[in-house]
């Protein structure tokens, strides 16, 4: 490009070339003679003519290629292999920013949610944070309980094949106008019930919404949108002689073939969104009970946990195709939230489980040893045979990387907060079971209300 340019001649060369030209069109002979009075002989007049229309040629292509966008734009050429049309702005712009984006808007048919990474951004403010929203158990209570470090609350997950939409308070509010919404399961699903509630409720004035907080069940409401977000204890999903007064775990007996006492409140919710999986982790084999509790702990057998775990389950499924009009209710299963409590899993042997962690693990596929395959692999076993289609909410492997986001020693016990001894002994008091609000449980939200 710049040969060519260069080979165009200013206009002041054109000219003395214009000049050069009429010299030698005229004879010697003819220079030294008077001014001719008569006709101009053909030939000269010819070789004018030619003169001009070539001088007029160089002249307008000239400012034809001054006027050219290809020359003025200071542009670095297209990679190559790129292809790029006349006049096409934004295959231009793409050719400009080799970070181009790809990825498919939202589907969860075709978007796999648990490829991608976490990507720090400080712009990322969460909608609401454990002093503004009221409904927060001081166990997610992080801040609040005195974390300094903040930057957990900052991290956005990013598949590799899709673009996971923002979390929208006020769609979320318009797809529950006229809605019962009930998140049923253990203390990872009030985890993500709180979040549920704290991302919307700060857009309803205080007049407009109200909760009423229970051992068992708990509701908020919304009352210009008609609108229930619950929560169910259900820690085994079936029931338990441990579901309200908590026993120690060897005392633990689970009635794995029903759920009778628990469908009356979760019939006739429109949106069903469940998950069961830490308190089935007591150990390798749990104490299973068919019939009654009326004989006490007789009758019961033992069996190994993903034994268990899946009848269990199949108890759930059953009650869910029989029971559940898919055209009426739609039904979710949240997969399990990892457990960190072994430093060593993500490489550093002198930690105290996720005490001071302050970064996600960046290990791709990482995967650590409390969360057990084998008890997933159940869950999607149940759900493929199930006649009323479920949805799986699948955020283990993201849940994965997070060490950095549980309560660790900012939380309580025993319903009051750790004293400076306990938060001294991180290796027996920290929490890496249950997570900071705000947090990893807004993602879950995320991904939940991208799926409604």
């Amino acid at each position: 490009m710049k040969k060519m340019f260069s080979f165009i001649p200013p206009l002041s060369l054109i000219l003395s070339a214009f000049l050069l030209t009429m010299s030698f069109a005229a004879s010697p002979s003819t220079i030294m003679m008077k001014p001719y009075r008569g006709k101009l002989p053909l030939s000269i007049i010819t070789i004018i003519i030619c003169s001009f229309a070539f001088l007029a040629l160089l002249y307008t292509e000239r400012l034809s290629f001054l006027s050219s966008n290809s020359i003025l734009k200071s542009k670095s050429c297209a990679r190559r292999g790129a292809v790029v049309k006349a006049k096409d702005k934004t295959a231009e712009e793409n050719i400009e920013n080799p970070e181009i984006d790809d990825r498919f808007e939202f589907d969860p048919e075709e978007c796999n949610i648990a490829n991608g990474k976490w990507a720090f951004n400080r712009s990322i403010k969460p909608l609401y944070t454990d002093r503004s929203c009221p409904y927060i158990d001081r166990q997610f209570s992080c801040v609040k309980n005195g974390r300094l470090d903040t930057d957990y609350r900052h991290w956005e997950w990013q598949p590799e094949d899709c673009n996971l939409p923002r979390f929208n308070p006020e769609l979320a509010l318009k797809k529950l106008q006229g809605k019962r919404l009930l998140f049923a399961g253990d203390s990872l699903q009030r985890n993500q019930w709180e979040s549920f509630v704290c991302m919307v409720e700060w857009m309803i004035p205080p007049e407009k919404k109200s909760m009423k907080r229970g051992k068992v069940h708990s509701v908020f409401k919304a009352k210009e949108y008609n609108a229930t977000i619950e929560f169910y204890w259900a820690p085994f999903l079936v029931e338990s002689n441990t579901d309200i007064n908590v026993l120690e775990t060897k005392k633990r007996v689970i009635k794995v073939d029903s759920v009778a006492k628990r469908v009356k409140h979760w019939a006739g919710a429109d949106i069903l969104a469940f998950n069961t999986y830490v308190w089935w982790m007591s150990g390798l084999r749990v104490k299973a009970l068919w019939g009654s509790f009326k004989n006490g702990e007789e009758g019961y057998v033992e069996l190994d946990t993903p034994v268990a775990y899946k009848v269990g389950l199949k108890t759930w499924a059953n009650w869910i195709d029989s029971t559940i009009n898919p055209n009426k209710t739609r039904v979710f299963f949240t997969t399990m939230s990892p457990i960190h409590t072994r430093s060593e899993d993500w490489g550093k042997e002198d930690g105290l489980k996720c005490f001071n962690e302050t970064k996600p693990v960046k290990k791709k596929k990482f995967w650590g040893s409390g969360s057990d395959k084998k008890m997933m692999s159940v869950v999607a076993g149940v759900i493929k045979k199930m006649k009323v289609p479920v949805a799986v909410l699948n955020v283990t492997q993201l849940s994965e990387y997070r060490i950095d986001a549980h309560s660790s020693i900012y939380t309580e016990t025993g319903g009051r907060l750790l004293n400076d001894e306990e938060k001294a002994d991180p290796g027996r008091h920290a929490d890496c079971i249950h997570w900071c609000l705000p947090g990893v449980p807004d993602t879950w939200n995320q991904i939940f209300l991208a799926h409604l």
